[in-house]
């Protein structure tokens, strides 16, 4: 039986133009080397699978070769890999720094490759520091860590730093398809597109994937093989589903769920899926996106199909309902009711129940459509000569009455006031929601004017708009609104050619105001007869502290206005 090499090992690159998805990383240090620019200090870092102690392999190998070697010669008597994670004490640094003072034996470098070097305990690195800020001509390090944070800085200030990053689907999936011409293996677009995305953007972890399927299913591989292989939930189910939220088929889509989780798959990664899925469709639904659409060319037009189906509120509405359900899962109680319930909304967002029919129906239009009765439409007859002047004396008659001689004569009468006999034993059946909505429907009216340009507007003096204000506040007083009246006078009203211009110390007053403003600009339009007359509201948060006393404040303005207060203080030994 022949020994088996995995993918990772057998297929390993030896140049750097055999290395996936970091091109940018090699052209630098192919040019390093070609122009002998070269630091002698390097830290690579990166997600792990990416390729950081590959390239530093063939760095060294590349850094000693002249040319006149063979193609197997690999120096490795030059080349000395040391892992920090076992080997992270001071006596082991001590004892590299011995090694690095020898000059190398064969070609003109020797090269220390420290994997994980993130590993090295604090006194370790203090011990390393001289040596890698001025090591040997002959000697080159580099250091390889997935965790650069843990580094410290005096360290990361004495490398040349190269950032690794995760291998995308494209370049993985190119490379897989690469090794499975190179296996003999016939391999289904979309299977290879899973196992990219299923390796997270490390391609040791996707050729280890490969050579699972690959054993599972032999030299064919299917991408249904993978999905049963790799425990994922193939598009399909996804698929299924929204078609079934698309049609309102609630039964069917609960069953399909329920046949889900029969399978072994997790709700919360089934609900998740399904976000993804309706984002991907968003994606889909416009040209420019669709490069984001991360799957095979086959799944793509699937994609593009069902994206027609779906409108874009549809799906931002969908993808916020699964998003939340995601987010409830993990506190949720009855995971599974959470789901279904999420499942079940997806699917009344595009039912047409009688309840969304048009409101311009007394009875809903679906009565007449089982029924198979059609709407017979009501038609305006065409305007005779008979019907006009009909119409036009309807007309006449309508605006006598709704113009009465007040406003004629350019008077606007308060509404009529219902005054409730007062009843010990009854109790009010008004609320404050009633209340409220009386004063905005009073507010609204204001809105409402006959004709503008036709209003008084005579000139008033700021004086006369003032004794005005003061008058209306008496009559507050006088009615025994001591609240409302004690806020009008927190601020002496300030007039802006004809707007009234208020400053309070919080919202509070400033709602209070604007519910009773009706009265008041009415008050003052008709006293100064002019009706342009408004009321601008302003908050002052600092004027607050001008009102809120402390005990010590009020107590001090009480002795202020009678002094026998602190003999009467003193003499009881009262607290303030």
């Amino acid at each position: 039986m022949e020994h088996f090499v995995v993918s990772a090992r057998k297929y390993r690159p030896q140049t750097f133009r055999d290395v996936v998805g970091q091109q940018a990383i090699t052209n630098t240090l192919l040019n390093a080397i070609e122009n002998n620019h070269l630091a002698q200090a390097l830290l690579f870092t990166g997600p792990r699978g990416v390729g950081k102690t590959t390239c530093a392999r063939i760095l060294a190998k590349m850094i000693n070769s002249d040319g006149t070697e063979t193609g197997d010669e690999d120096f490795a008597f030059n080349i000395f890999e040391l892992d920090a994670a076992s080997n992270n004490s001071v006596d082991d640094i001590r004892n590299l720094t011995d090694q690095v003072r020898i000059p190398p034996q064969v070609g003109k470098y020797k090269v220390y490759i420290i994997d994980e070097v993130h590993m090295l305990s604090q006194a370790a690195f203090n011990a390393f520091l001289k040596t890698l800020e001025e090591p040997p001509k002959h000697c080159i390090f580099i250091l390889a860590t997935t965790e650069k944070h843990k580094i410290i800085p005096t360290i990361l200030s004495r490398c040349q730093i190269f950032d690794f990053k995760r291998i995308t689907v494209k370049d993985a999936k190119g490379y897989l398809k690469y090794i499975a011409e190179e296996q003999g293996v016939t391999a289904e677009d979309d299977a290879l597109h899973i196992i990219a995305q299923k390796a997270d953007g490390a391609m040791r972890d996707a050729l280890s994937i490969f050579d699972r399927v690959v054993s599972f299913s032999g030299k064919n591989l299917t991408r249904q093989a993978v999905t049963e292989n790799l425990n994922v939930l193939d598009y399909e189910t996804y698929f299924t589903s929204t078609d079934l939220i698309l049609e309102n088929n609630i039964p069917e889509l609960l069953i399909q769920f329920n046949h889900t989780l029969s399978k072994g798959f997790d709700g919360h990664h089934y609900i998740a899926g399904l976000a993804s899925h309706f984002r991907d469709l968003l994606v889909s639904k416009t040209p420019e996106t669709i490069e984001l659409l991360e799957v095979g060319e086959k799944t793509k037009n699937k994609y593009l199909e069902q994206s027609k189906k779906a409108s874009q509120a549809f799906l931002m509405q969908a993808i916020n309902l699964a998003n939340d359900c995601d987010l409830k899962y993990k506190t949720s109680k009855n995971q599974r009711l959470l789901v279904e319930l999420c499942l079940m909304q997806l699917a009344s967002i595009t039912f047409d129940g009688e309840k969304k029919n048009s409101k311009h129906y007394i009875i809903p239009a679906s009565y007449f459509k089982k029924k198979g009765i059609t709407p017979i439409p009501v038609t305006v007859p065409p305007k005779t000569a008979e019907n006009k002047a009909h119409s036009d004396n309807l007309e006449t008659q309508t605006k006598k009455e709704a113009v009465p001689a007040a406003v004629a004569n350019l008077q606007v009468k308060e509404p009529p006031k219902i005054i409730l006999k007062q009843d010990s034993k009854r109790t009010s059946g008004l609320s404050l929601s009633s209340i409220r909505a009386k004063k905005e429907h009073q507010i609204r009216q204001m809105d409402v004017v006959i004709d503008e340009e036709n209003l008084p507007k005579e000139a008033f003096t700021e004086k006369q708009m003032v004794d005005t204000w003061n008058a209306y506040v008496k009559i507050v007083e006088g009615k025994g609104q001591y609240n409302l009246a004690s806020i009008l006078r927190i601020d002496k009203p300030k007039l802006k050619d004809t707007t009234i211009h208020l400053e309070f110390p919080n919202e509070t007053n400033k709602l209070e105001v604007e519910r009773q403003q009706f009265d008041l600009l009415g008050y003052i339009r008709k006293s100064l007869n002019n009706f342009d007359i408004n009321l601008s509201i302003t908050v002052n948060e600092v004027l607050e502290k001008k009102y809120a006393y402390t005990s010590a404040d009020k107590f001090e303005k009480l002795k202020a206005k009678n002094p026998n207060i602190e003999t009467l203080r003193k003499t009881f030994g009262l607290d303030i």
